[in-house]
C-alpha cells in the first residue's frame, strides 16, 4: 500500500456551532481541501482512517476541556462534508490516534509509504499524532491547507513544530508553500 491518510476529529463537536468546544468558522476553510484530498488519495488506491474523540461522560479529559464528542452524541459524528467518503473510523480518547487504539496494528499491516495527516486541531490532536507516527518512524506528510487550529498564532506554532522538530514534511494539496505558510 502506498498512503495512508489519517483524518483527525472533523466532528461536528469542533466543526459546527453551539457546541463547546467549537473552533470557529474560519477553520471550516480546510474542509473542501480535506475533500479534494481525499478523492485524490481514494483513487490512488490510499486506505482513510478517520480517528474520532469519543469520550466517556466522565472523562477525565474534562477537568481541562469542556465536555465535548461523547459516546454516542451528535458532537461525536463525523461533519456531512468528511462522513460520505469510505474509510474506516477509529475512536480515540486521548489527543494521540495511536494512544490506547488499534491503528498501529492496522498499519503495520497495511505497511504505508507515508502517513498524511490532516484535520483539527494543529496544535493538539494532529500534532500528538504526528509525533507519535514520527516516534514510530513512519515517513509524515501534513498538507498545511488541511489543518486548523485557533488562530493563525497557533497554527504557525504548531506548523513549526512538526516540520523543524518532528520532521513531517509540510506540502499542501492545493499549489505551493512557502516557509510553511499556506
Amino acid at each position: 500500500m502506498s498512503h495512508v491518510v489519517l483524518v483527525i476529529d472533523m466532528l461536528r463537536g469542533f466543526l459546527e456551532e453551539g457546541h463547546p468546544l467549537y473552533i470557529g468558522r474560519e477553520s471550516r476553510n480546510i474542509i473542501p481541501n480535506i475533500q479534494d484530498l481525499l478523492e485524490q488519495e481514494i483513487v490512488g488506491g490510499s486506505k482513510i482512517f478517520f480517528c474520532c474523540d469519543n469520550h466517556d461522560p466522565d472523562d477525565l479529559e474534562f477537568k481541562m476541556f469542556p465536555p465535548h464528542c461523547i459516546n454516542g452524541t451528535i458532537e461525536a459524528e463525523l461533519i456531512p462534508e468528511i462522513a460520505k467518503y469510505p474509510g474506516e473510523t477509529i475512536t480515540k480518547k486521548r489527543y494521540s490516534a495511536f494512544f490506547e487504539t488499534n491503528l498501529e496494528e492496522k498499519l503495520q499491516h497495511l505497511r504505508p509509504s507515508k502517513l498524511i495527516i490532516c484535520g483539527v486541531l494543529t496544535d493538539i490532536c494532529v500534532m500528538h499524532s504526528i509525533a507519535d507516527a514520527r516516534n514510530r518512524d513512519y515517513q509524515v506528510e501534513v498538507p498545511v491547507d488541511c489543518v486548523a487550529a485557533l488562530d493563525e498564532e497557533t497554527q504557525q506554532f504548531a506548523l513549526d513544530h512538526i516540520e523543524n522538530v518532528l520532521g513531517a514534511r509540510l506540502t499542501k494539496s492545493r499549489g505551493k508553500i512557502k516557509n510553511g505558510r499556506i
